[in-house]
């Protein structure tokens, strides 16, 4: 028996890649544990002394960690895992809440990205929207999107059986076998 990679994972099940949204999630928890820090230094401003600058800058960066931490737990622990049989995606909100989306590959029907404005583009982050049997799954800030749209249609198409699923394709076969 294979050794699992994540905790519902089938034993004839074989993890392909895993992938996740790009570091850019992280901002709003970067942005204020940055601030903290600089707040940590403003009472040196009212008692120069190297003891009062040096203990403000510890306590600002402690607070500046804690004010950080969500961001990156929600961030690591939210992750797209692609197997041989499916397509989960996990979602982890805070430290307590987390999602899971289970979708077999048969359901996916088209995979497409988009990378609009320059920041993403620059940064190299874009959407990639997935059409479903049962609706669209459109996934935000994702690191790299034409690489792992390229992944997936890869995929996909092996599960296929070395061609991708087209109704055109399909009709006419069923024509030429009726005829």
């Amino acid at each position: 028996m294979a050794a699992k990679h994540f905790e519902d994972q089938f034993d004839d099940e074989e993890v392909l890649f895993v992938f996740r949204k790009h570091p850019i999630v992280m901002r709003r928890g970067l942005i204020f544990g940055m601030v903290a820090v600089l707040l940590g230094t403003v009472p040196a401003l009212f008692k120069p002394e190297y003891s009062v600058y040096f203990i403000g800058l510890a306590c600002g960066l402690g607070v500046g960690i804690l004010l950080y931490l969500p961001s990156f737990i929600s961030w690591w622990f939210s992750v797209f895992i692609v197997t041989d049989q499916r397509l989960i995606q996990i979602t982890q909100k805070g430290l307590f809440n987390r999602s899971v989306v289970d979708m077999g590959l048969g359901q996916i029907q088209m995979v497409n990205y988009q990378v609009a404005g320059l920041t993403q583009t620059m940064l190299g982050f874009g959407t990639i929207m997935m059409q479903t049997f049962v609706g669209d799954l459109v996934i935000h800030e994702i690191h790299h999107p034409a690489e792992i749209q390229k992944k997936l249609l890869e995929i996909l198409r092996l599960q296929d059986g070395g061609g991708a699923a087209n109704p055109y394709k399909q009709q006419a076969e069923a024509e030429q076998h009726e005829a």
